[in-house]
């Protein structure tokens, strides 16, 4: 419940995370809330305050940015591979399928199981590659991964636009180029890295700018 509560956006950046209020609605203890924090701190989507309690971490325009340039280099690499290693003609039609639910869900305004759908495309490829060691860096990345798909989704006005991009990556795994799904991935990647982080570097500014 935290969890889609800070990626759908109805907790905010900086807002604190009441444990009490919490344990009150959903008729649990303080203790399971609590533990609740502690895992999504580890997740990098809470921070915790000596005495305050946790918090929705703030992201920076810097840190997005060091998050996007991560992911490229971890799919970028993976999507090679998948390809190198004559995997592309199995997940094809799982990933057409994760874009087809992405789009509906964009259309019906059901943002969190569209982010969801989004996760799980990314995370086949990343899977298909054989690389384990890609795959648990995208896993523990992969709280931080929904909310800046939240984010993209909120910078796009145009509903299913997000979705739609995936072909590009489709179109580049059926050409059996690895030069190709990289081009692809990095252009999908940079897509996203472009308007979310410079969004959030002109929120920045417009910040500094206030007295």
């Amino acid at each position: 419940m935290l969890t889609d509560a800070i990626v759908s956006g109805r907790l905010k950046p900086g807002d604190r995370v009441a444990e009490s209020v919490i344990a009150r609605e959903l008729g649990v203890s303080r203790a399971p809330v609590r533990e609740a924090g502690r895992l999504l701190e580890s997740a990098g989507l809470l921070v915790s305050k000596a005495n305050r309690g946790f918090f929705v971490r703030t992201i920076d325009s810097e840190d997005l940015d060091s998050l996007y340039e991560l992911r490229l280099c971890i799919e970028r690499e993976a999507a090679a591979r998948v390809v190198r290693e004559g995997r592309a003609a199995t997940i094809i039609p799982i990933l057409v399928s994760q874009i087809e639910d992405m789009i509906a869900s964009a259309s019906e305004n059901h943002l969190i199981y569209q982010i969801d759908v989004d996760l799980q495309f990314h995370r086949t490829i990343v899977d298909a590659s054989g690389n384990r060691r890609f795959l648990s860096v995208f896993d523990n990345l992969a709280s931080e991964i929904q909310a800046c798909t939240a984010l993209i989704e909120r910078v796009f006005d145009e509903p299913g636009r997000v979705a739609r991009n995936h072909y590009l990556i489709i179109e580049a795994l059926e050409t059996g180029d690895e030069a190709a799904i990289r081009a692809a991935m990095e252009y999908h990647i940079g897509v996203a890295r472009k308007a979310v982080v410079g969004h959030f570097r002109k929120l920045e500014a417009e910040a500094g700018d206030q007295p």
